[in-house]
């Protein structure tokens, strides 16, 4: 059985990532990008899914584990009566192949131990040819092909349909497996030094934080933070993927469960102010430059999310094989939400942009045509319902958010234009689109007996994205209905002292059975509210209790459970690490607004 979310710790190579147990057992593994089938799945299933544990014999659960400084390079620490070791666990940036690196290392006495590997294709469904090779076992099937080897070499035996290494370290003895993946039609890729490949990979990754420019009082939540991030950025591309994970559960034992190995347009805009808020200016072009290359084209076929290379189309299925997470099921690969109405991405694109441009980073003309053809499509759409930014599966609904973010689509499109004065647009047209998108939201979403944004129009549910209407300036934090909006969403969507997005009674508005866990990023936006509308003290006290939920190496997933006391949803998820980051700055007066 899988450990809890939080039991996971995350390696990763900047093409995809694999999480690692507290009993030492890589649960979850897909070669060899974020979205390709997976060859360890015991996460979602069991062992006999694909895992690799490497382990002291009879051990359960590790002593410690910590990343090695301001890197994603994991030494976990097992004590045991015959002795200590350390395992180091990392997937160096790689050449052409992806690497996985386990080095075991006797801290004192002597400690037998066991490796035990069990590889299964295509989310754990295919069992592959094992044979032996220069020192090797190699792994076949289909298009997939994994060598491993020890350095020194170990003997290795097969049983059940697993590859086994039985051994004994002691003080200062060093022994470390090289597990590399390459398509079986090709060669096999030149070998890695592992121990070589340990020392690059710190250096890389020092390298890479020491960029860090914020120097508040989270300095090391933010970069721990911002390493996630990096770690979930597909470097080819610059694409940033929500979650190293598919169907993680939002409720232990329900259905929610959904792919998230893919790029939201609508983390964009917070992605971008966090890069640039704190130095990492490589990053945040290379992420505006992936935008740029996912919504081109027709304005009409503007998609919520693409591929990490920018792939438009990801079908959605189901793999009944897997009987998933604690038994939540199904298991789904692909993301049926790609080809949903959500007017909202049209504000959060032109939005990034705006922002990009305000932060220095330069565009060229074919950029301000792109956005003036989401303008000419959004004028003739933002009346119409869509399904909202939590993607409902449920009826379309003129949702507050997306209406807002139709305004922030406007209002970017005129202060560009009136502040850059060689690119062209409509001005008059544009902003009488803002002032009716202002109205109409204001009589319709609004519900003045209770003095709060509501969360669509006709509604008396509210949405914690009505959160962020002072953060994008749609009103100032200073207007009685903002502060009558935070203080309604903290009462009414509280959850154990955190947020929800709405409410689990809210009539079926996702169109699903079963609720939900406190979401984190709007639990963020909440400290960020409370902070803008003079709450100060009640902000901070907010971030350290959503800082003390944090796993004991500072990964969040997407959700809290209060009840169970424990994550929920796919893992370690971008948008509750940009909340963090950006909630950071914001408290530490670090950031500058978006509106």
């Amino acid at each position: 059985m899988p450990g809890r979310i939080e039991d996971y710790a995350l390696i990763g190579d900047l093409q995809t990532a694999a999480l690692i147990g507290t009993d030492g057992s890589i649960d979850w593994l897909c070669l060899p990008r974020f979205d390709s089938a997976s060859v360890f799945a015991a996460l979602l299933g069991d062992r006999d899914n694909g895992r690799w544990r490497l382990a002291p014999t009879g051990a359960v659960v590790c002593s410690s584990r910590a990343y090695r400084g301001d890197t994603l390079v994991l030494d976990t620490v097992w004590e045991t009566e015959a002795g200590s070791v350390r395992v180091t666990d990392f997937m160096p940036q790689r050449d052409k192949a992806p690497d996985v690196v386990r080095i075991v290392e006797g801290l004192s006495g002597e400690v037998p131990m066991q490796s035990e590997l069990t590889l299964r294709f295509d989310y754990g469904s295919v069992v592959p040819w094992v044979r032996r090779t220069d020192h090797h076992r190699v792994a076949t099937a289909g298009p997939d092909s994994v060598w491993l080897r020890s350095e020194p070499p170990l003997p290795m035996y097969g049983r059940d349909m697993r590859t086994y290494a039985d051994f004994t370290v002691a003080e200062g003895d060093r022994i470390a497996f090289v597990l590399t993946w390459h398509p079986s039609h090709e060669r096999r890729p030149r070998r890695l030094q592992p121990y070589e490949a340990l020392e690059q990979s710190l250096q890389d990754w020092e390298q890479w934080s020491a960029q860090l420019t914020y120097d508040g009082p989270w300095r090391s939540a933010v970069l721990r933070s911002l390493i996630t991030l990096k770690a979930l950025t597909y470097a080819p591309t610059g694409g940033i993927a929500a979650a190293a994970t598919t169907s993680l559960p939002e409720e232990i034992g329900g259905v929610r469960n959904w792919d998230y190995r893919f790029c939201w347009l609508r983390d964009a805009t917070l992605t971008l102010n966090a890069l640039l808020s704190c130095g990492f200016l490589a990053e945040a072009h290379a992420w505006r430059d992936w935008l740029l290359r996912a919504a081109a084209g027709n304005p009409a076929d503007l998609q919520i999310m693409y591929g990490i290379a920018g792939e438009r189309r990801l079908p959605e299925y189901e793999v009944p094989w897997l009987k998933g997470y604690e038994g939540s099921a199904p298991v789904r690969v692909g993301n049926a939400a790609a080809g949903q109405l959500q007017l909202d991405v049209y504000g959060e694109v032109l939005d990034s942009l705006h922002l990009a441009r305000d932060r220095g980073l330069k565009d060229e003309a074919h950029v301000w045509n792109l956005q003036r053809a989401l303008m000419d499509f959004l004028e003739t759409k933002w009346h119409e319902p869509d399904e909202g930014l939590w993607e409902v599966r449920g009826p379309r609904r003129h949702f507050v958010h997306s209406k807002v973010m139709a305004w922030v689509a406007a209002d970017r499109a005129v202060r560009t234009v009136e502040a850059v004065p060689r690119l062209r647009g409509d001005l008059e047209r544009w902003r009488s689109m803002r002032a009716q998108v202002h109205a109409e939201v204001c009589e319709k979403g609004y519900d003045a007996e209770r003095n709060t944004f509501t969360q669509y129009y006709g509604s008396s549910q509210l949405d914690a994205a009505t959160l962020l209407i002072p953060q994008v300036g749609f009103l100032p934090a200073s207007d009685r209905r903002v502060l009558g909006t935070v203080d309604a969403v903290w009462r009414e969507l509280d959850h154990g002292g955190f947020v929800r997005r709405y409410s689990p009674d809210s009539g079926g508005v996702d169109g699903l059975p079963g609720s939900e866990g406190a979401f984190l990023a709007c639990s963020f936006w909440l400290a960020d509210a409370l902070h803008s509308t003079g709450r100060q003290d009640e902000a901070a006290t907010l971030f350290e209790k959503l800082l003390g939920l944090r796993n004991d190496v500072g990964l969040l997933a997407e959700e809290w459970d209060p009840v169970g006391g424990r994550l929920l949803g796919n893992y370690p998820q971008a948008f509750s690490h940009i909340g963090l980051v950006n909630t950071a700055l914001t408290l530490s007066g670090a950031q500058r607004g978006r509106g």
